[in-house]
């Protein structure tokens, strides 16, 4: 896959950001080089720090199962340090 994508991210309480997110690189990741802070701790998918809600967009994972049930997958949680953009996103961080 490649290409670059628009990420949306609300914030509780906040304007939305806005950055570009190529599909070779952890959303968390892409994130972080556009100069923008998300909660994150162990980049790898277990810790569930970063955890999202995709509004909008679709996401691949390079890891066999990532540290969401299936019915969080289903109902849109992400993990932003292990998921890839294949689409524009949009995100809303939980309050």
């Amino acid at each position: 896959m490649s290409g670059t994508f628009t990420v949306r991210l609300q914030r509780p309480g906040a304007d939305p950001l806005q950055f570009e997110a190529p599909a070779d690189l952890p959303v968390l990741l892409a994130a972080e080089r556009a100069g923008l802070t998300m909660e994150s701790s162990c980049r790898n998918g277990t810790c569930r720090s970063c955890i999202c809600f995709m509004d909008a967009g679709s996401v691949a994972y390079r890891i066999a199962w990532p540290g969401l049930s299936l019915d969080e997958k289903r109902e849109g949680w992400i993990l932003p340090c292990v998921a890839y953009a294949t689409a524009d996103l949009q995100l809303s961080l939980p309050l």
